[in-house]
């Protein structure tokens, strides 16, 4: 995976909540610390994110993008 944005986190996808058109991803990048991401529901769709999944939370300014390799 290549990527411009300077701050990447790995993490655990740890809690998956389906709404109508978005999808609220939780990681878990250490015990006890969490980080919080509301993508698309697509996009959850299309990257397979589901619990166990390893993820990265990528941070450019003020958004959070979820990627995965």
């Amino acid at each position: 995976m290549e990527i411009s944005a300077r701050n990447s986190l790995k993490g655990t996808v740890k809690q998956v909540i389906h709404g109508s058109v978005n999808t609220e991803i939780t990681l878990e990048l250490a015990p006890g610390i969490e980080l919080v991401s509301i993508i698309t529901k697509s996009s959850a769709e299309k990257l397979g994110l589901v619990e166990g999944k390893e993820t990265y939370a990528v941070i450019k300014s003020s958004d959070v993008i979820l990627a995965v390799d």
